[in-house]
């Protein structure tokens, strides 16, 4: 299993050296997530920079509001990215489900589903060079068909279009209710006849003891739209933090994100050194 490290959001300009440092790591993969009213940096131009700061770890969302953005120009600037990153550009979307996200865009929440349903083969096929819709929209990807995809969401129909449309599925679930999800996936993509499995992309989140107090804050601010009290909070313990990546490799995942709401890069390698203790003993 692999360890990717979700950045924090509160402090954009310190992004560079945080990705530079987890890639010294040996983290797999950053992740960005995705608000619009919200003060957090737009993803896709962040990884841009990042992409710059770093030469081999990979670059993920998660998840980017798809719905939220034009298809075209989302294509364009997804290809560009994977493209002056090497290859190293993993696309997570879902359709969000924020009043205000959806009101600063003028998208009706309630259309969001059919247009990422549209978005999706829209995408594809930009990425495979053909007209859209009267002339193709470059540059090509440097995966040909577009960088890997990966949907994240918990509905019915967010599960369903795994099989339909994606490479694998993004869990931001709690692990005692995630076997559930992952099972109507895998269930979906044999009887779509896809050959494998999805790739299984999960998260959690992750502070070390000196930032727990600062992740707790902002990641309590951040989740406070649920209305339940310590939803979100992240793991502070070591041996805690050890424990679950061992649970989440024996739950089957290929890759874990350890999302981060403490914004000091120091805790960089004290998380490395628990996922490695976890992922040894599981």
């Amino acid at each position: 299993m692999k360890i990717g490290i979700g950045l924090p959001i509160s402090d954009p300009a310190r992004l560079p050296e945080w990705a530079r440092r987890a890639e010294a790591a040996g983290f797999a993969s950053v992740a960005l997530l995705d608000r619009l009213a919200y003060d957090n940096p737009e993803p896709l131009v962040a990884l841009s920079v990042l992409a710059g700061a770093t030469t081999r770890i990979r670059l993920q969302t998660e998840v980017l509001l798809a719905p939220l953005r034009s298809t075209a120009v989302l294509a364009k600037q997804v290809a560009t990215l994977d493209r002056m990153s090497g290859g190293r550009f993993t696309l997570g979307v879902g359709v969000g489900g924020r009043d205000d996200d959806h009101a600063a865009a003028g998208v009706p929440l309630r259309q969001r589903g059919a247009r990422m349903d549209a978005m999706l083969t829209d995408l594809r096929t930009i990425w495979s060079g053909a007209p859209y819709p009267e002339t193709p929209i470059g540059p090509a990807p440097a995966t040909p068909g577009g960088p890997p995809l990966l949907i994240g969401g918990f509905a019915p129909a967010a599960l369903a279009r795994v099989a339909r449309f994606a490479d694998g599925f993004l869990c931001a679930a709690p692990l005692q209710w995630a076997g559930g999800l992952v099972r109507t996936v895998e269930d979906q993509w044999a009887a779509a006849d896809r050959p494998g499995r999805p790739r299984l992309v999960c998260q959690i989140n992750a502070a070390t003891p000196a930032t727990a107090e600062q992740a707790r804050r902002a990641a309590a601010a951040y989740y406070a739209f649920t209305g339940r009290a310590g939803w979100g909070e992240p793991i502070s313990d070591p041996h805690q933090l050890a424990d679950t990546v061992a649970a989440y490799a024996d739950f089957g995942a290929d890759e874990l994100i350890l999302y981060c709401y403490g914004d000091d890069p120091d805790q960089i390698a004290p998380l490395a050194s628990a996922a490695r203790a976890g992922r040894d003993d599981g």
